[in-house]
């Protein structure tokens, strides 16, 4: 029945692909023609933004405490329980996005860009572009690869062992399903289906929650209180100083930073903002997005807390990675409809990152790299075969990478996506920054060694801290300081603009 029901979920996207990919063109598959409503684009852009890994992650991660983050990561990674402590995270992000709503996108719609590292070279030239552009394909290659991996290792442990299925198998049907409903239409198909997405993934969120406080006899008033007088409930934590990875400001502004570059400075989230029909729109639904953002997170936080309630109710022996206590609980001591829903509501939040992921990797290098045009007008004969190619490339590289990330443990998924990103997009908030803060020209050729020096060092400070610092860790802070290092070189490569006249 699970797997009728997730071919009929496949059906369905497939139906939404032809429907949206009829007469495509690679401006469709850019830019959507610049005709997405634009609240479509915010809800769905809820689900891509907490994809598969907020949806096993952030409920397991309430529950986490020093012993536990001991015993997965060998060291002492936690001064305290992390609770709602995310939620300090979730409150930068408002400051982030606001950012990106007064600056960013009016700078992006100014410029008609379609890649927005396109930017990076009309502001500082070739290398530079190729280096912003080539910071965002790592990094989104290999967080497209964790969150694939993420649903992949729950639907192998979970179904598909159960069939015989390899794991290498399990990966090659996802990862060709995606490509299948996306190769044509792009990011206009992905702004309908990502709508489709987040429902299935808030469905399954709510009835989870809904089956919790009908197990537990209370109503949802009641649930609201459960969790509100729960150790789990705290939010603020700002006992133990710079030192602690939970402390307030540290998680507020590496919140704020974060939103900008992982969302403001990254293709995969901006090409959806720039579909829309106009700055004004797109600016209206990165207000809409955020506030329902934060209720989302809020949301999923109190599922966390009561998983773990729930648990300690029916004596359940949790296990050992914070990462399987959702999946745990939903496949195999929740009834089977509560299974069903949240196998949907699981697929859909990750698949809803991972297929934008890719069409965002082929818009960033067809466009960068190839040299491809989304203006109608000035589309080559060969220019389609070229972006279609580019997408099979990179839909068999994530394939492989999740292959080999089987091999890969350690702690919750999403402080790993969270710490790499501090090393690949920290050089992109130096580039944009001191683009749109200074009016300095860089010697564009060294463009990528410095912002790679940067990167460099900003990992061994981030390695040594506590030795260096006294103890102090940077925790998702490292963004911060690989910024501020990458404007510090790019100054150190440039010289004031020359003044018309001169």
């Amino acid at each position: 029945m699970i797997l009728l029901l997730i071919c009929g979920y496949f059906v369905l996207l497939m139906v939404i692909s032809w429907l949206t990919s009829r007469r495509a063109t690679n401006a469709t598959f850019f830019k959507a023609d610049n005709k997405s409503p634009w609240y479509l684009v915010a809800f769905g852009m809820i689900g891509a933004s907490l994809s598969g890994v907020t949806f096993i992650s952030i409920p397991g991660l309430v529950g986490a405490t020093p012993e536990v983050m001991k015993l997965l990561t060998g060291t002492a990674t936690l001064k305290a329980n992390i609770y709602f402590s995310y939620m300090q995270v979730v409150m930068g992000y408002i400051v982030g996005y606001a950012v990106i709503a007064l600056v960013l996108l009016p700078l992006y719609y100014r410029l008609r860009l379609t890649s927005i590292y396109q930017y990076l070279g009309q502001r500082f030239g070739y290398y530079t572009q190729k280096a912003g552009s080539a910071y965002f394909l790592v990094s989104r290659v290999i967080g497209a690869s964790f969150r694939i991996y993420l649903v992949a290792i729950v639907l192998q442990n979970f179904m598909m062992d159960a069939f015989g299925i390899p794991f290498w198998a399990t990966i090659l049907i996802m990862v060709t399903l995606i490509w299948a409903y996306t190769y044509k239409g792009g990011i206009k198909t992905i702004i309908y289906t990502d709508t489709l997405q987040t429902l299935f993934m808030l469905i399954a969120v709510v009835a989870t929650i809904a089956y919790i406080g009908s197990s537990m006899g209370q109503s949802f008033t009641e649930i609201l209180n459960t969790v509100k007088n729960s150790e789990y409930s705290k939010v603020f934590f700002f006992d133990n100083g710079w030192s602690d990875p939970n402390f307030f400001f540290k998680q507020f502004f590496s919140g704020a930073l974060m939103a900008i570059v992982m969302t403001g400075l990254d293709q995969d989230m901006m090409q959806k903002n720039l579909t829309c029909r106009s700055l004004k729109e797109a600016q209206l639904n990165m207000g809409s997005f955020v506030f329902v953002l934060f209720f989302v997170n809020a949301l999923f936080l109190s599922l966390g807390a009561l998983l773990y309630i729930y648990s300690s109710n029916i004596g359940l022996s949790l296990p050992k990675s914070t990462d399987n206590l959702f999946p745990l609980l939903a496949l195999r001591h929740f009834p089977t409809y509560i299974s069903v829903i949240f196998l949907l509501g699981f697929i859909a939040a990750a698949f809803s990152s991972a297929d934008s992921a890719l069409t965002s990797l082929t818009t960033s290098f067809s466009t960068d790299f190839l040299g491809i045009s989304s203006n109608p007008d000035d589309e080559q004969p060969n220019d389609k075969k070229k972006r279609i190619f580019t997408h099979i490339v990179f839909s068999l590289i994530v394939m492989g990478l999740v292959i080999l990330a089987d091999q890969y443990s350690g702690d919750a998924v999403i402080n790993k996506l969270f710490k790499f990103a501090g090393y690949t997009y920290g050089p992109l908030l130096g580039m944009f920054a001191f683009g749109i803060f200074t009016h300095r020209k860089i010697n564009d050729r060294l463009a990528i060694p410095v912002t790679l020096a940067a990167a460099i060092l900003a990992v061994l400070l981030d390695l040594y801290s506590k030795t260096l610092f006294n103890g102090f860790t940077f925790g998702f802070f490292i963004l911060a300081v690989n910024g501020f290092l990458t404007f510090l070189a790019l100054y150190l490569i440039s010289k004031p603009a020359k003044m018309d006249g001169e």
